[in-house]
C-alpha cells in the first residue's frame, strides 16, 4: 500500500501574506486540507468568479468540491463565530457537513475567554500586546494550564462543564473589578453548541493517519506567521500558539517523519497588525501607498496593517525554523508602479551589521537595505511566467540566491486566475 503524504503551509512573515488563496489553488493536487492551530483570529481571504469570501476558522480547501476538511486539535474553536461563518457558506451553495470534520480535542473558546481578553489588554495600558479580542489567548492559556473545554465535552455532562468554567473565570474577572455582560453573545454561543454537533467530530489524529495509510495526500494549512509563533516570534507580541511547522505535528497528531514539502508564504514587501516591532516599517508616503494598493486593512478586523520593505533577515530565520522547501510570493503586482524597490539585507544594532534575526528585535535595529530599479509594469494580466519584466526577473532572482530556496509560485493579483505557476 502507498503511504500518503502530508506537505505544510504556512506563513513565513507577520500573518496575513495570502495563505488562503494559495491553499485554494493547490487544493486540487490534495485530497484533505487540515488547519492545525489557530483561531477566528485568523482571516484568509479568497476571491474567485467575482465573489470575496473571508474564512476564520474553516480550512480554505472547502469551495474545492469533493475535498475532505479537518480542523485539527491545535485549533481553538468559537461555535458562534464558526456557526456565522458556515451558514454563510451554506447560503452562498458551498455544503460542508459532509465535507467538514472537527476534531473532539479541539478547545472551545467561551463567551468569558473574550471577556478576559479585553480584561487583561485593558490591564496592561500602555504595554498592550494588542490582540483582536476574540479570546485566543485566555483559551490558550486554559489549554496550557489544564483547565479547558473541549469540543468532546458538547456530548458529555456539557452543562455541568461549561458551569463550572465560566465560574472560575466570573472569579477572576471579579478579582479584577472588570464590568462586563455577557448574556447575548452568551445565548447564540450556546445557540452554536447546538449547531456544533450537526457536523462530524472525530478523533483528528486516527483518521489523518489512517488517511495516509491509505495512501491520501494532505495539505495542512497555518495560519497568522511564523513571527507570530509563540516560541519563536518577536515575543511577547506574538500570538498564543506554534504557527510554524513544527505546529502541525502537534495540532493534527503526525510524526514529523510524515512531512515533505514545507510551502513558505511571504509578500514581496511586509506587513504587520497590532503592537509590536517591525524594523523595516515605513511611517512615509511609500508605506502609506503600499497600504492603499495592497489594500492592507485586517480580513477580521479592518484594521489598517501596518506596511514596509521586505525583511530577507527575518526570512532566512523563517526559513531555517521552517525547513521550508519552496517559496510562495504574494502581492508582486503591489509594487508594479514604484521607481525603486528596496529589500532589508542585514541589520545595523548598537553600531554592528549583523545579518541573522536576534534575541530582541525591539531597540536599536535599523535595516541596512539592497535597492533594485522597478520593473514599472502592469503584470496582473500575465498568465505566463516569460512574460515578466527583466527587473522583476532580477528581483526574483536575488530573493532566490538570498534566501537558498526557489519561488516556485507568484501571485500576481487576488484572483484565484492571477496566479504564476514557475516551472
Amino acid at each position: 500500500m502507498n503511504q500518503g503524504k502530508i506537505d505544510v503551509l504556512l506563513g513565513l512573515q507577520w500573518g496575513d501574506e495570502g495563505k488562503g488563496k494559495v491553499v485554494d489553488v493547490l487544493t486540487p493536487k490534495y485530497d484533505v486540507i487540515a488547519r492545525f492551530q489557530g483561531g477566528p483570529n485568523a482571516g484568509h481571504t479568497l476571491e474567485f468568479e467575482g465573489q470575496k469570501y473571508v474564512l476564520r476558522s474553516i480550512p480554505s480547501g472547502i469551495f474545492q468540491g469533493g475535498k475532505l476538511n479537518i480542523i485539527g486539535n491545535g485549533v481553538v474553536l468559537a461555535p458562534d463565530l464558526f456557526m456565522d461563518e458556515a451558514k454563510a457558506l451554506e447560503e452562498s451553495g458551498h455544503e460542508l457537513k459532509s465535507r467538514l470534520h472537527i476534531s473532539r480535542k479541539a478547545h472551545l473558546i467561551m463567551p468569558t475567554h473574550r471577556v478576559l481578553d479585553a480584561a487583561y489588554e485593558s490591564a496592561k495600558g500602555k504595554s498592550k500586546v494588542g490582540t483582536t479580542g476574540k479570546g485566543i489567548g485566555p483559551t490558550y492559556t486554559d489549554k496550557v494550564s489544564r483547565n479547558g473545554l473541549r469540543v468532546g465535552d458538547i456530548f458529555e455532562d456539557f452543562e455541568k462543564k461549561y458551569a463550572e468554567h465560566k465560574a472560575r473565570h466570573e472569579q477572576i474577572l471579579q478579582s479584577m473589578n472588570y464590568a462586563y455582560d455577557i448574556t447575548e453573545v452568551e445565548s447564540k454561543w450556546l445557540e452554536g453548541i447546538e449547531y456544533l454537533r450537526n457536523f462530524k467530530i472525530v478523533d483528528s489524529e486516527h483518521e489523518i493517519n489512517l488517511l495516509l495509510k491509505e495512501g491520501k495526500t494532505i495539505l495542512c494549512e497555518g495560519a497568522q506567521g511564523t513571527m507570530l509563533d509563540v516560541d519563536f516570534g518577536s515575543y511577547p507580541f506574538v500570538t498564543s500558539s506554534n504557527t510554524i511547522c513544527a505546529g502541525a505535528c502537534s495540532g493534527l497528531g503526525i510524526g514529523p517523519n510524515k512531512i515533505g514539502d514545507v510551502y513558505g508564504i511571504m509578500k514581496a514587501y511586509c506587513t504587520r497588525v497590532g503592537a509590536g516591532p517591525f524594523p523595516t516599517e515605513l511611517f512615509d508616503d511609500t508605506g502609506a501607498l503600499i497600504r492603499q494598493l495592497g489594500h492592507e486593512y485586517g480580513a477580521v478586523t479592518g484594521r489598517e496593517r501596518r506596511c514596509g520593505w521586505i525583511d530577507l533577515v527575518a526570512l532566512k530565520y523563517a526559513i531555517m525554523v521552517n525547513g521550508v522547501t519552496q517559496l510562495i510570493m504574494m502581492k508582486s503586482d503591489v509594487l508594479d508602479g514604484f521607481d525603486t524597490i528596496k529589500a532589508c539585507v542585514a541589520y545595523r544594532q548598537n553600531g554592528n551589521e549583523i545579518d541573522y534575526f536576534p534575541y530582541n528585535i525591539e531597540d536599536n535595529i535599523e535595516p541596512v537595505y539592497k535597492e533594485f530599479k522597478g520593473w514599472k509594469t502592469d503584470m496582473t494580466r500575465f498568465t505566463d511566467e516569460s512574460q515578466f519584466p527583466e527587473a522583476f526577473n532580477q528581483y526574483v532572482e536575488f530573493l532566490e540566491n538570498e534566501l537558498e530556496t526557489p519561488i516556485r509560485i507568484i501571485s500576481i493579483g487576488p484572483d484565484r486566475a492571477q496566479t504564476i505557476i514557475r516551472k
